[in-house]
């Protein structure tokens, strides 16, 4: 029996203990899980996974405890990656991890298709701080602020005192983009990034809720999906033409308006807010083009904005993220980050993948073995049940789409496929969906490294 780990989200197949849930009885080996199961954290296929071999105690090397700990502030994927991958290379040094929330440890992208599947907020953690505390032989510090970081004396301060630290790995994540509206509704809109944030809103939404998703991107579609087959009336609000616009060409991305709109979604696109008002019946949201709609709630999915603040005030060069080099060093000697709050060689990449692989790098170089982050291509997957999507973005935008309808089935559910090609004819990128993503391996190894 063997463990196979997602390599993008770190969800764990058992072969021992099956997955009962999905119809997989307990000691199905991994080549006998049916191809088309997905990893239930995050979406993606069984290709997505590699075995994973538990290395006994005596093989873990035993490295020199420093009399410093390595202090990690945040407990999200980056921050409990970073220090899982540390354990694996050093069961000695010192961990130390800080946290603004609870320290649980549970799949981010699973928040924006938990409430189909009526899942409890509690039911997407996987294991609390304590526990996560045992698996990591770390000290975690929960529901607790960092008021500064003073790079020269090397520590951090917390409640007033000081902690030093012989590595900081900052791992702060991002907020919520908040748009700038009107109205004394404005500050009743509703953001979803976090668990306590999955909380709030199971707390707030009834039944049959009309809701109005400010964004049509990744996240905004993904909880369109969602909420619509939990029963709720969802209105998808979006400045551009077409939904996941950043992501796909426009052919592909009216595919995906046609697929939402079948299960009922309402799309107003081309076409901002610019207020929102409290009514007797809940909120009037309002529209560039003046007509109102009324809702009982807003949610806003128009992004994120790296979490930078900490870093600036320590002095450490800031741009849109805070700056590293493909070490994940910052401007600062031992301080290093990574995730949704970095600026990784130039690029702010807030996606699972490479965060993951940012952490496995940053491990090594904390182990004593400097290591650059490489990344092959790396796709992301849109949980979008009604209409599964892949995208491979390419690297620039000097070349052309050219999107291909494959077939459409009785419920008008197309398999489509979008491949964008250089100047030289290569294909540098790829959009599939439906039925289509699962030439997915194959495509995919034909992209070449990011860098």
């Amino acid at each position: 029996m063997y463990k196979w780990e997602c390599l993008v989200c770190g969800f764990f197949y058992d072969e021992a203990l099956g997955r009962p849930e999905d119809g997989i009885a307990a000691g199905t080996r991994w080549e006998d899980v049916p191809q088309d199961w997905y990893c239930p954290e995050c979406g993606v296929g069984k290709a997505d996974f590699e075995m994973v071999r538990l290395p006994l105690k005596a093989e873990v090397p035993q490295a020199a405890a420093p009399s410093e700990p390595v202090v990690i502030l945040g407990s999200g994927l980056a921050g409990y990656t970073v220090a899982r991958e540390l354990r694996k290379l050093d069961a000695v040094t010192p961990i130390m991890i800080v946290t603004r929330d609870g320290g649980e440890f549970y799949s981010k992208p699973a928040l924006s298709n938990a409430c189909q599947s009526g899942r409890l907020p509690d039911q997407l953690v996987t294991s609390d701080a304590a526990h996560m505390a045992v698996q990591l032989n770390a000290t975690i510090i929960t529901h607790t602020q960092v008021e500064r970081i003073d790079v020269d004396a090397q520590c951090i301060y917390l409640a007033g005192k000081a902690q030093r630290y012989g590595a900081l790995v900052l791992a702060l994540g991002a907020d919520p983009r908040r748009p700038s509206l009107k109205g004394d509704g404005a500050d009743a809109l509703i953001t979803v990034n976090d668990l306590d944030d999955y909380r709030h809103l199971h707390q707030q939404i009834g039944q049959a809720s009309r809701i109005a998703i400010l964004g049509g991107g990744l996240i905004g579609c993904e909880f369109a999906n969602d909420l619509c087959h939990a029963g709720h009336e969802i209105i998808i609000v979006d400045r551009a033409t077409w939904p996941l616009s950043r992501l796909l060409p426009e052919q592909a991305g009216e595919e995906m308006a046609n697929a939402l709109h079948a299960i009922g979604v309402r799309l107003e696109l081309g076409n901002g807010p610019v207020a929102v008002h409290r009514s007797a019946n809940g909120l009037e949201l309002q529209l560039a083009d003046e007509r109102v709609l009324e809702v009982d709630y807003v949610l806003s999915a128009i992004g994120l904005q790296p979490r930078v603040e900490l870093a600036r005030t320590a002095g450490l060069t800031v741009e849109a993220g805070i700056v590293t080099d493909a070490h994940l060093r910052t401007s600062a000697s031992n301080v290093y980050a990574l995730g949704d709050c970095a600026q990784v060689h130039g690029l702010l990449l807030p996606y699972v993948m490479p965060i993951m692989l940012q952490a496995r790098a940053l491990a090594q170089t904390l182990a004593g073995q400097p290591t650059a982050v490489a990344y092959p291509a790396m796709p992301v997957t849109i949980k979008t049940s009604v209409l599964p999507t892949v995208v491979a973005s390419p690297l620039d935008d000097q070349g052309l789409w050219s999107t291909e309808l494959l077939s459409r089935c009785d419920k008008g559910i197309a398999a489509v496929r979008s491949l964008y090609h250089d100047r030289d004819s290569r294909v540098q990128g790829f959009v599939l969906m439906g039925a289509a993503t699962q030439q997915k391996a194959e495509l995919l190894s034909a992209l070449p490294a990011w860098r």
